[in-house]
C-alpha cells in the first residue's frame, strides 16, 4: 500500500482526491497538510510539513504557490518524491522545482489528466505531418467565468507541444483586434473562452484547403485531474531523482 500526503487536503481538490483513494486499493492517505482544519478526515491534518511527524511514501500537492518552499524542504530533508498539481509559480519558483528535482523524484504537469497527456503526444504525430502541408493552426479553450488567468496553463501545453514538434518556429496569437492584416503562416491562435460553469475545454483545430481536421478534450468534472494525479503517485513512489511528467505515467 503506499501512503500519500496530501497537500491541500482540505481544498475541492484535495477532498475529491480523499474520496478517489478510499476506493483505490493500491494506496492510502494517511496525513494532510492545509492551514485550513475546519474539515474532519480519516487522517491526521497539520498545518505545516515541518509539523507533520507520519511517514509516508509520496506527496500529492493541490494546495497553492505559496506552499512550494515548505514543500520542496520537506522532500528533499525526508526523501519523499513530490506530485506538484499546483499552478501560478514564478520563474524563480520553477527554478528551485527543478533544482530540487536533482535531490529527489519531482513530477509536475501542466495538467493531470490522462486524456490531455495523451492529446499532447497525438498532436505532435499531426503536426509533422500536416503543418508543412500548410495546415493552418488554431487552438480554442472555454472555461468557467472564475478562472482568472487566460490563455490556460494547458492550452499552453498543447501550443507548446505542437511547436516543439515543428521546431519551435511558430509564433504564438492571442488577439486579432488590434492588427488588420492577414494570418501568417506560422503562427498559432490561441483564443480564450470564460462562461458559466465549464470544466475545461480545448479544441485544436488543424484548418487546410477544404479539409479541417480537429482534437478536442472535454472535462466534465474535476475528478479527471484528480484520477490523474492518484495515477502519478503510485507511478513516482520509489523513483529515484529526477524531473517526471506525465507522457512517463501513460509510458508512450
Amino acid at each position: 500500500m503506499i501512503r500519500v500526503l496530501m497537500s491541500g487536503c482540505n481544498g475541492k481538490m484535495g477532498q475529491m482526491i480523499t474520496g478517489l483513494v478510499k476506493e483505490d486499493e493500491q494506496v492510502e492517505i494517511v496525513a494532510g497538510i492545509d492551514t485550513y482544519t475546519g474539515i474532519s478526515n480519516t487522517y491526521p491534518v497539520f498545518k505545516s510539513f515541518t509539523d507533520c511527524d507520519v511517514e509516508v511514501d509520496v506527496v500529492i500537492d493541490f494546495s497553492n504557490a505559496a506552499a512550494l518552499e515548505g514543500l520542496l524542504a520537506y522532500c528533499i530533508s525526508k526523501q519523499v518524491p513530490a506530485v506538484i498539481c499546483s499552478t501560478g509559480y514564478s520563474e524563480e519558483q520553477l527554478q528551485k522545482i527543478k533544482e530540487a528535482s536533482e535531490k529527489v523524484a519531482i513530477l509536475k504537469s501542466a495538467n493531470m489528466s490522462m486524456g490531455i497527456n495523451l492529446l499532447l503526444k497525438l498532436l505532435k504525430d499531426a503536426a509533422k505531418v500536416l503543418a508543412p502541408a500548410g495546415y493552418d493552426i488554431e487552438l480554442v479553450e472555454k472555461h468557467h467565468n472564475q478562472k482568472l488567468d487566460a490563455p490556460s496553463g494547458t492550452a499552453l501545453a498543447l501550443a507548446d507541444s505542437i511547436n516543439d514538434a515543428l521546431n519551435n518556429e511558430y509564433n504564438y496569437v492571442y488577439d486579432r483586434s488590434q492588427v488588420r492584416q492577414k494570418r501568417d503562416s506560422k503562427e498559432i491562435g490561441i483564443s480564450a473562452v470564460r462562461a458559466g460553469t465549464i470544466v475545461g475545454e480545448h479544441e485544436v483545430i488543424f484548418a487546410g484547403t477544404d479539409e479541417v481536421i480537429e482534437f478536442k478534450h472535454t472535462a466534465y468534472s474535476r475528478s479527471v485531474f484528480g484520477k490523474g494525479a492518484v495515477e502519478a503517485a503510485k507511478y513516482l513512489a520509489g523513483k529515484p531523482a529526477g524531473m517526471y511528467d506525465m507522457s512517463d505515467v501513460i509510458a508512450f
